[in-house]
């Protein structure tokens, strides 16, 4: 997937104000509308601003799309890190110049698939009005999962300033982490969205829930899986080891003749909850390096005595 610079699209520079953005958009859209000019490119050229156009137009995607940085060029491949959004704050709001149109999978990739907003979004004739609701995504610490805790994040949502530049404005919140809480669900944080009209109540903030990908542990569901080495030794005798959970050390009895990819189960260890999740160690079989001279001889007496071919059912 390639990235799409938003700003070349439409000549613009990075510090362009929202008027820039819009006088830009309107200058490509009228040369290039398939209406009014049948050149072939024209369509794709004008789709290509409609695109540029809805994230730049938007103060709240045009901060987030600014996150990922000016070093991205324009065709370069990409690839969103699963954390580029993690603590920026958006209040819904939805599409508008091209809700008929086709996003590019580079769009689709930050923002997702286009979709209509509710009528939250819409009660400007009405002296009072309920407040937007605002989402964000947090990434917490499986152990929070298991224990529930009380986190202090901070959160950055964007905003104009009187020259018509978009800025980003911090605030800090205290979350609730509920004790079960999987990937993917949503803590609410009732009246922390935008503020109400008149006597309107103020909207709500969703906090998405995510766990690191890079961590000791994955998670699916309630379920947890973590890799346990054990040695080859380990994998033919059996044994007993100690192996981490998130919530404390246990001891695991490997199996004779244990393979390497085999899950130990240990029933009602993974996330809490009605039920709970199991936990999983799956077993890597680690092999000690021949580092020294009586190293070596012991893996050739090894290959000597124990006539093991692990290829034999290859045919080779």
């Amino acid at each position: 997937m390639d990235f799409k610079d938003y700003y070349q699209t439409l000549g613009l520079e990075r510090d362009a104000t929202q008027d820039d953005v819009k006088r830009a958009y309107r200058k490509i859209a009228r040369k290039y509308h398939p209406d009014v000019n049948k050149e072939p490119g024209a369509e794709d050229k004008f789709k290509e601003a409609g695109e540029a156009y809805e994230v730049l137009k938007d103060p709240e995607k045009r901060a987030a799309y600014d996150q990922l940085g000016a070093n991205w060029q324009a065709g370069q491949d990409f690839r969103a890190p699963p954390d580029w959004n993690e603590g920026f704050e958006f209040s819904g709001g939805g599409y508008t110049e091209a809700d008929e149109a086709a996003f590019s999978d580079f769009f689709e990739s930050l923002f997702g698939r286009a979709r209509q907003t509710g009528a939250g979004a819409r009660h400007s004739q009405s002296f009072h009005a309920h407040g937007q609701d605002h989402h964000a995504s947090i990434t917490i610490d499986l152990q929070d999962a298991y224990e529930g805790a009380t986190r202090t994040i901070s959160l950055r949502a964007p905003e104009m300033d009187a020259d018509g530049h978009v800025t980003v404005k911090e605030r800090t919140i205290r979350v609730k982490i509920p004790k079960g809480v999987t990937e993917g669900k949503h803590i609410r944080l009732a009246g922390q969205g935008t503020p109400g009209v008149g006597q309107g109540r103020a909207g709500d903030l969703y906090m998405e829930v995510h766990f690191p990908e890079d961590g000791a542990y994955s998670v699916e569901g309630r379920d947890v899986y973590f890799d346990l080495p054990i040695t080859p030794w380990e994998a033919a005798l059996g044994g007993k080891v100690k192996a981490p959970t998130p919530n404390g050390n246990v001891e695991l009895k490997i199996p004779q003749n244990a393979r390497a990819g085999q899950k130990l189960r240990l029933k009602g260890r993974g996330i809490p909850g009605k039920p709970a999740g199991d936990l999983y160690a799956v077993l890597q079989i680690a092999v000690p390096p021949a580092k020294s001279d009586e190293d070596r001889a012991l893996y050739e007496q090894m290959a000597r005595q124990l006539n093991f071919d692990p290829r034999a059912k290859l045919g080779v």
